[in-house]
């Protein structure tokens, strides 16, 4: 028992200022990925049928390649987002919120080089 007022126990407490840029961040890059989404999913409708060799064509344009890795970093910071809300509200052990926060990070920016590499390799064909 603490012999603090509700008022005393209460501050500290409250909003850091920070929820409202990560709100805002995470509907813009929802945003961002409706015209993203629909692209991909008409290049992956009309690529269905293609061979490696016509894939390569097709990535080696600028215009789809450059689509394709925003698509990728904008999923994944997307996803970035999500998971650190989800994370920060249902883990509560310090000690495993950490880990999985730094985790998680770690996996977002190696998948977003990896993935951005790859693509890049297709394109360029190096």
């Amino acid at each position: 028992m603490s012999l603090k007022s509700a008022v005393g126990r209460a501050r500290g407490l409250g909003s850091a200022k920070e929820g409202a840029g990560h709100f805002w961040a995470q509907r813009v890059s929802a945003i961002f990925l409706i015209p993203l989404s629909l692209w991909f999913a008409v290049s992956v409708m009309g690529l269905s049928h293609a061979d490696y060799a016509t894939f390569k064509g097709w990535m080696g344009k600028p215009g789809n390649a450059t689509l394709m890795v925003m698509t990728v970093i904008t999923v994944l910071y997307h996803a970035h987002l999500g998971l650190q809300i989800v994370i920060e509200d249902y883990v509560h052990c310090e000690a495993k919120k950490l880990v999985s926060l730094i985790a998680m990070k770690f996996a977002a920016v190696f998948l977003a080089v990896f993935m951005t590499v790859s693509i890049l390799k297709v394109a360029i064909g190096a």
